[in-house]
């Protein structure tokens, strides 16, 4: 298994760790209840190093990147970052994505299991004056979040971060070191920052030491994979792999806010468009359940003897005191307030469709 730079700082925080996309992670250090609380109360830390980060260069970087994308890059300025997804001919998702514009050059932040086969995908789509550079296993990542976020980093930078709008950037230093300071997330708080840094260990861990003393005041606490699943849930972001894959569009995954039909021309759109003009089959819904059996994914999920879908998501909201989950469903049955029953090893739970985000 491959190792992030902060490896050794699990092990003496305490961490549960476990394979993850190739990589030991840690999958919670405290407990997930308890981590998850800190986050939304205060702040928490994690570590994402796992995930890809691959520079586009080049005078035709723009063309490429738009071509690639289902978003309109058109939208992007230096300092602005974009949620988007690549697809292939056939509308399937072959990953989603963060596209930061940094000036010259895009920066493609992608999901720790598909790096191998994002980075076969956009060779295989390269075209005119594109260079594709890897820079994953150079780049650290944390993810500082939660409402006293903004206070910890602060003290360890001279950027201005409340000048930093969500889903911007600026390039600057924190504790000193040469980084990416990114008001992005994946826990549904709007006090957010992810930290691009060098992977050096021992930078890395100055890193790590100095935003935890710096959130000593406000009981910082290291957050694991656990608990990120619960936070993004909660706000229905979607993870790659449950609730969206090569087998789904992202009509179908609730993303058109990021497949733009009006803009040019992308991997995917004249399928994607069919399938909306024909009218979508399937929808990814959200769930509350009414039983205290929390619903996993690939359950099946019934109305009455009919099978009308699966589960892709589902987990305990410590916030609502819930349990909670996502599912693709027929078409007729994904409006808000349909009754539905998701089994649950061989027992029917009735749930509820529900609008989402589950918290706000």
């Amino acid at each position: 298994m491959k190792k992030t730079a902060f490896n050794e700082l699990h092990k003496k925080y305490g961490a549960k760790l476990v394979e993850f996309a190739g990589y030991e992670m840690p999958v919670q250090y405290e407990g997930i209840i308890a981590e998850h609380k800190a986050v939304r109360n205060s702040v928490g830390v994690f570590d994402v190093s796992h995930m890809g980060e691959v520079q586009i260069h080049g005078k035709d970087a723009f063309a490429f990147v738009q071509k690639l994308t289902t978003n309109d890059v058109s939208q992007l300025f230096k300092g602005r970052v974009q949620y988007s997804s690549m697809c292939l001919p056939n509308g399937g998702i072959v990953d989603d994505l963060l596209v930061y514009h940094c000036g010259d050059y895009f920066m493609l932040v992608i999901n720790a299991s598909n790096i191998e086969k994002d980075i076969k995908w956009m060779k295989e789509n390269v075209f005119g004056d594109v260079i594709i550079k890897d820079i994953s296993d150079e780049t650290s990542l944390l993810a500082v979040q939660g409402q006293n976020s903004m206070k910890t980093l602060q003290k360890l930078t001279d950027t201005d971060l409340s000048k930093i709008e969500y889903y911007h950037f600026e390039f600057g230093k924190v504790a000193g070191q040469d980084v990416i300071i990114s008001r992005t997330g994946y826990t549904g708080e709007k006090i957010c920052f992810e930290i691009y840094s060098s992977s050096d260990i021992k930078k890395s861990e100055d890193l790590w030491n100095a935003i935890f003393e710096a959130g000593k005041e406000f009981d910082i606490k290291p957050i694991g994979l656990g608990a990120r699943d619960t936070l993004r849930l909660e706000y229905a972001f979607r993870l790659y792999g449950n609730d969206m894959d090569e087998t789904t569009n992202p009509l179908e995954a609730g993303l058109a806010w990021i497949t733009k039909l009006d803009c040019g021309d992308f991997n995917g759109k004249e399928s994607i468009l069919k399938s909306k003009q024909d009218g979508l089959k399937r929808k990814l819904i959200g769930f509350v359940i009414e039983d205290k059996m929390v619903a996993r994914h690939g359950q099946d999920v019934y109305v009455g003897e009919q099978k009308i879908g699966h589960v892709a998501s589902g987990a305990p909201s410590p916030m609502l005191g819930k349990n909670i989950g996502m599912a693709y469903v027929t078409t007729e049955y994904s409006k808000n307030g349909t009754e539905i029953e998701v089994d649950v090893r061989g027992r029917r739970i009735k749930a509820v469709v529900t609008k989402t985000p589950f918290v706000s």
